[in-house]
């Protein structure tokens, strides 16, 4: 896949989340930005009732009917990717394992992707993408505590239906589970809309921009724990880490960036 990376998403997206958008010419996208462009765009009859493509996109659930999550993965960036210039991302399947989980099978998938501007790769990353099998009954959900208070060290977005709207659009993002709440209740058993594992990865990577990341990076990150609409979410970042909790502080996604250039 090829094309000339325009300004617009890396816009939309420091709008949306009223983040700094950098000189994209100059600096390129920060950490994680690429998300927004080298897109799939599966046919509308390509689509399963859930939304998430079927045939035509890498990788393609190995059947019909399983469940989709994201649980994971691991970014290099190499270079600067700049706005402007043409780019091409390559994608593979590089492993898949079938396992048996408490709620039935689990299969794991390992997703592949460079991007090359100008000759050279400039991101690397792996995505750890499972399948499982629809579920019986309501999907689990942790027992709600008393609220902890923001800290000053912390950052809270607003997770409102409207920005999970608008964010499953900036990536052409068709799951249903991120904006249809009748369907992620009564389909998936879900408590509420279910916030994108992208987006908590982007907010950490953001916070840590915020702490002054840049130049080459690496960025491994992990979403341990489902995080829906109305629980909120409060993203941190330090020397040790960045996290995303929810307003009850349930860890729902942990992270780690580290300069390649030192």
């Amino acid at each position: 896949m090829k094309e000339i990376l325009q300004p617009g998403p890396a816009e939309a997206l420091a709008s949306l989340l009223d983040v700094d958008l950098p000189d994209l010419d100059r600096e390129g996208l920060p950490l994680l930005w690429h998300w927004f462009y080298l897109l799939d765009r599966p046919a509308q009859a390509d689509l399963g009732p859930d939304g998430h493509p079927v045939r035509g996109v890498i990788p393609a659930p190995p059947e019909p009917g399983r469940r989709r999550m994201w649980a994971g993965g691991r970014v290099r960036t190499l270079g600067p990717l700049r706005c402007g210039s043409p780019a091409e991302r390559h994608t593979e399947v590089l492993s898949t394992k079938e396992k048996q989980g408490r709620t039935g099978r689990l299969t794991f998938v390992v997703t592949g992707h460079k991007i090359v501007q100008d000759g050279a790769v400039v991101v690397e990353e792996e995505q750890d993408i499972v399948y499982r099998d629809a579920a019986a009954g309501r999907a689990e959900t942790a027992t709600e505590q008393s609220e902890v208070p923001v800290a000053e060290d912390e950052w809270e977005i607003d997770v409102s239906p409207t920005l999970l709207f608008r964010f499953s659009a900036l990536t052409y993002n068709a799951h249903r589970i991120h904006y249809d709440r009748d369907y992620a209740r009564d389909v998936e058993g879900y408590p509420g809309l279910l916030t994108h594992g992208p987006l908590q990865a982007l907010a950490m990577a953001e916070a840590a921009r915020r702490r002054g990341s840049g130049g080459r990076l690496a960025f491994d990150y992990r979403l341990v724990s489902p995080l829906f609409d109305h629980q909120g979410m409060i993203v941190r970042a330090d020397e040790s880490g960045t996290t995303v909790r929810d307003r009850h502080g349930r860890r729902t996604a942990t992270g780690t960036v580290r300069s390649l250039d030192r």
